[in-house]
C-alpha cells in the first residue's frame, strides 16, 4: 500500500513558499531544506532534535548516535552495483537491495532513497537519529548511512522472512498462512516495540506510519518496526499534541489526527488497532477488490 497524505491537500503561506522549496509527487508535499554540509550528520541531528532515551543503555538507549559512515562506492560493491537481482522491495522512498558488506562480513538491508521521492533531507536526518539512539530487541537496527553529495543511502539488519504484509496478506502460491500462535507473537512483538518509542524516549516518539508492511520478520516470526522516515517527536509538558501536516497510509491514520492535523501518541494506538484486526481477519486496511461495504476493514468490523 502507498504513503500518501491521509487527508486532503496540504496548505502553505506565502512565507512558507519563499522560505523553503518541496517536492511534490502523488500528491504528496514534503518540504526540502538544504543540509547544513559544514557539520558532521550526528551534530546536524543534534542541534536540530533535543532527544534522549530515559535509562540510557539500560533500557535500550546508548544517547549518543552510534551509526556508521558509508561511502556510496562501499554500497555499491555490497549490492553489486544496485543489480536488480538484489532487489527486495521498492516504496515511496526509495528501492531496498540486499547485500553483504565484506569489511563486517555481514547480510545487510539497504535502503536506496529516491533523489526524487518522498523521503527529504529532513526526513533521512530523523530517521537516522531515531534509530541510532532508539534500540530495543522490536525496532529494526540501524548499521550506518552514506550522505555522499546527494546520495542518501540507509543500511539496516537484514531480516530475512520479509514483511507480515509478505506472509498475511499477500501470500504468494505454495506459502504456508501464519498460525495463531504466531500471529499473537507478532502483535505483541509489535506493541512491544510501539510501547519503547512512546514511554522510553524523551520526548516520546510518534511512529506515525504503523502497518503490516513496516513490521518486519526475523528468524522465527520474531518482529521488528522499521521505516522512521515519518516518525515525529511528541507532546512535551502540558501539551496534550503537536500540530503537523497529516501523512501516513489511507486506512491507518487516526480518524481524529487524519481531520484536526493533531497528533497524539494515540494515534499510533488506532494504527495498531488497525494492524490487529489485520492479524485477526487476514483482511487488508483497504481492499477495493471487495464489495464497497467491506472495502474498508475498521468500518466492516463496526458495522458488518
Amino acid at each position: 500500500m502507498k504513503w500518501i497524505p491521509c487527508s486532503g491537500r496540504s496548505r502553505r503561506d506565502t512565507k512558507n513558499k519563499k522560505n523553503s522549496s518541496s517536492r511534490k509527487k502523488n500528491g504528496v508535499i514534503v518540504n526540502q531544506k538544504p543540509l547544513d554540509q559544514t557539520k558532521p550528520t550526528s551534530e546536524r541531528l543534534r542541534d536540530d532534535y533535543p532527544f534522549h532515551v530515559r535509562g540510557g543503555s539500560k533500557n535500550g538507549g546508548s544517547g549518543s548516535i552510534t551509526a556508521q559512515t558509508f561511502t556510496f562506492r562501499e554500497l555499491a560493491t555490497a549490492t553489486k552495483h544496485f543489480r536488480s537481482e538484489c532487489l527486495l522491495g521498492e516504496g515511496g522512498f526509495g528501492r531496498v537491495y540486499k547485500g553483504y558488506m565484506e569489511s563486517t562480513n555481514q547480510v545487510v538491508a539497504i535502503k536506496q532513497l529516491n533523489r526524487n521521492g518522498l523521503q527529504g533531507n529532513r526526513e533521512f536526518l530523523v530517521e537516522v537519529l531515531m534509530l541510532s539512539l532508539l534500540h530495543h530487541p522490536n525496532l529494526v537496527n540501524l548499521i550506518g548511512y552514506c550522505a555522499d553529495g546527494d546520495q542518501r543511502l540507509l543500511v539496516y539488519e537484514y531480516m530475512p522472512l520479509g514483511s507480515l504484509e509478505d506472509h498475511l496478506l499477500e501470500i504468494s502460491p505454495g506459502k504456508k498462512r501464519l498460525d495463531w500462535n504466531t500471529r499473537m507473537k507478532i502483535a505483541a512483538g509489535a506493541a512491544k516495540g510501539l510501547e519503547h518509542l512512546h514511554d522510553k524516549a524523551s520526548p516520546p516518539v510518534i511512529y506515525r506510519d504503523l502497518k503490516c508492511s513496516n513490521i518486519l520478520l526475523g528468524e522465527g516470526y520474531h518482529p521488528k518496526l522499521s521505516d522512521f522516515g515519518l516518525a515525529k517527536l511528541g507532546p512535551v509538558g502540558d501539551n496534550t499534541h503537536v500540530s503537523t501536516r497529516v501523512m501516513g497510509t489511507y486506512g491507518y491514520c487516526a480518524p481524529e489526527y487524519a481531520m484536526t492535523g493533531q497528533l497524539t501518541l494515540k494515534s499510533d494506538v488506532y494504527s495498531f488497532g488497525v494492524v490487529l484486526l489485520e492479524i485477526i481477519t487476514g483482511r487488508k486496511a483497504i481492499d477495493n477488490s471487495k464489495a464497497t461495504a467491506e472495502q474498508n476493514l475498521v468500518a466492516w468490523v463496526r458495522d458488518p
